[in-house]
């Protein structure tokens, strides 16, 4: 379990992430914002209890690799690297902005990031081959997916996803953004892949779950995930709210697309930031 002075500090940064998030989104410009607020948590948990990676030596050989698969939610990876260190605030400010390296889709451009993403399906395959690799040469290194739910609608992640258990990549973690939205509606109206956890674990991994938006919880999960010695690749399903911690935009399907003007941005901070 976290001590309460970490839950505090934790809490402390899922605010400022917010918060910073909150500040370079472009009025009328910006989207995705609600499925990018609803992974935030995920990634505070990743990159400051969990993932083995640092600002000061990025590209490491021995770091743990972190893919962002649904790559339209960037923002979030974005301001969590900021917050971790690998560049300042002043880079961030250019987020969306026109001639920026720093866009709306997860870049290679963007120090800390791994893989250019957008198109969906396309980063668990890759995590294959980094997970591969690593086994193959007897490293410890391990690779983390963050898939969004309604991504799993895509074929080449059922291809992945049945690789990486045939092949038994036990340093394979897959976390499932479940806030029950997709860009066309409710996952379940969508494509109900209910019941999932018994659908994954036919393939041969390891399934746990977990509330997305509480460290504890995350904590007790990736600590077993942490403690498997079966040779499996493992899934964390996180059940999440989209646009956690912005009532304009929680639980709301419309903040996968909709934009904000500025006078609703200064409203937001001013309400948000006490």
């Amino acid at each position: 379990m976290l001590t309460e002075k970490e839950i505090i500090n934790l809490n402390k940064l899922s605010k400022e992430i917010r918060k910073l998030m909150l500040e370079v989104l472009r009025p009328k410009e910006s989207h995705h914002i609600g499925c990018a607020f609803s992974i935030v948590d995920i990634l505070i948990y990743l990159y400051f209890e969990e993932i083995k990676v640092s600002p000061k030596n990025p590209k490491d050989s021995n770091r743990d690799i972190f893919l962002l698969s649904k790559g339209h939610a960037a923002l979030a990876l974005y301001a969590t690297l900021c917050q971790k260190g690998f560049f300042n605030k002043e880079r961030l400010s250019t987020y969306d902005q026109d001639g920026s390296d720093i866009p709306e889709h997860a870049s290679i451009h963007v120090e800390g990031v791994e893989l250019s993403t957008g198109s969906l399906g396309h980063a668990l395959p890759v995590g294959l081959g980094f997970a591969t690799s690593f086994l193959n040469d007897k490293k410890k290194n391990k690779v983390y997916v963050l898939l969004s739910d309604g991504e799993l609608d895509e074929g080449s992640n059922w291809e992945a996803i049945m690789y990486a258990g045939y092949h038994k990549l036990n340093n394979l973690i897959a976390i499932v953004d479940k806030n029950g939205f997709q860009g066309y509606s409710d996952t379940e109206k969508v494509l109900d892949l209910s019941p999932l956890k018994k659908k994954i674990e036919n393939f041969d991994w390891e399934i746990f779950e977990t509330d997305g938006h509480n460290f504890n919880q995350m904590k007790k999960i990736f600590s077993k995930v942490k403690k498997l010695r079966t040779k499996k690749p493992k899934m964390v399903i996180a059940n999440t709210v989209k646009g956690k911690g912005i009532p304009y935009f929680e639980g709301r399907f419309d903040s996968h697309y909709k934009s904000i003007d500025a006078e609703t941005k200064k409203k937001i901070l001013s309400e948000f930031i006490k």
